[in-house]
């Protein structure tokens, strides 16, 4: 396979069905791969399955110069709509454990969420009712793009096609207190994982363990860390998931959030509405997603 790609989701201005596309370079104008070469599906998940002729495909399209669409004219959305998991990660960065007085855990601490908590990069975040205690949580999440199972560590990134930004949206009375204390209804109420906008190939990313990670509320910085601070890094997490599940192509793994949520804060602070979200990772992109 040759070079990056930044594989996206997108609708274009006259409206229509999901397509799949390309930025040309991060937040740039697209390429509309559902345009040029039509037989492809419109499900990105499916588009994964086809494998390597599939992204040999995408790169013909990127090299063709042409089906170009300016980015002022598509909605970008969630670069997975459709995934057969979201995998989820607590307690995964040192600073994470540190703010909370935590100890550091000997083994990944594994949740989920259910694909109907995925939304766009751009779209909003619904403040649910049941909640008074939302919070964010940016993370690096990593995309499957091989299947396996009891996957050895050393082979792990041969399973994985690249990474994009998460914000793992949590109701933390949910989480913490209600539910039997039992994670999940917390972390998956709809709109509660936010991801986007590309998903960017690994050979766009020399070192995912070195990559800057920020979180903004209404452009203050909450979350200001690095994924060298990572407890289990994404080869280990991929060998241990594949432990208990076949990891497929389009499988999503958050891999935790650094220091820094509402919860932990001297008062804590959540969310409400009107208020913005902005996720970033370096080499990765930015996600900005209005609480309503």
């Amino acid at each position: 396979m040759r070079g990056a790609l930044r594989l996206v989701r997108f609708r274009g201005a006259a409206g229509g069905g999901p397509r799949l596309g390309l930025e040309e370079a991060p937040g740039g104008d697209l390429v509309d791969l559902s345009a040029a070469e039509p037989d492809l599906p419109r499900s990105m998940r499916e588009f994964l399955e086809i494998g390597p002729r599939g992204l040999e495909l995408a790169h013909r399209a990127l090299q063709s110069g042409q089906h170009r669409v300016s980015r002022g004219a598509a909605r970008l959305l969630a670069p997975l709509g459709d995934p057969q998991k979201v995998i989820c990660v607590g307690l995964n960065y040192h600073d994470h454990c540190r703010e909370q007085a935590a100890k550091v855990p000997r083994e990944p601490l594994i949740f989920s969420k259910f694909p109907s908590a995925i939304a766009g990069p751009f779209d909003d975040i619904v403040h649910p009712q049941d909640t008074s205690e939302l919070d964010w949580e940016v993370e690096l999440a990593a995309v499957i793009g091989k299947r396996g199972r009891h996957i050895e560590e050393s082979a792990a990134l041969e399973h994985v096609l690249g990474y994009t930004v998460a914000n793992d949206v949590s109701a933390r009375d949910w989480q913490m207190r209600r539910n039997g204390r039992q994670w999940l209804l917390g972390k998956t109420f709809d709109t509660f994982c936010p991801l986007g906008p590309a998903i960017v190939t690994r050979e766009a990313v020399p070192d995912v363990h070195n990559l800057w990670i920020r979180c903004s509320v209404n452009g203050q910085r909450m979350q200001d860390s690095s994924t060298q601070h990572l407890i289990f890094g994404v080869p280990a997490l991929v060998a241990w998931v594949s432990r208990f599940v076949t990891l497929v192509p389009g499988d999503v793994l958050l891999t935790g959030t650094p220091a820094g949520v509402g919860v932990f804060r001297k008062p804590p602070v959540f969310l409400k509405p009107g208020d913005e979200v902005q996720c970033e990772i370096e080499e990765l992109g930015t996600i900005c997603n209005r609480v309503v």
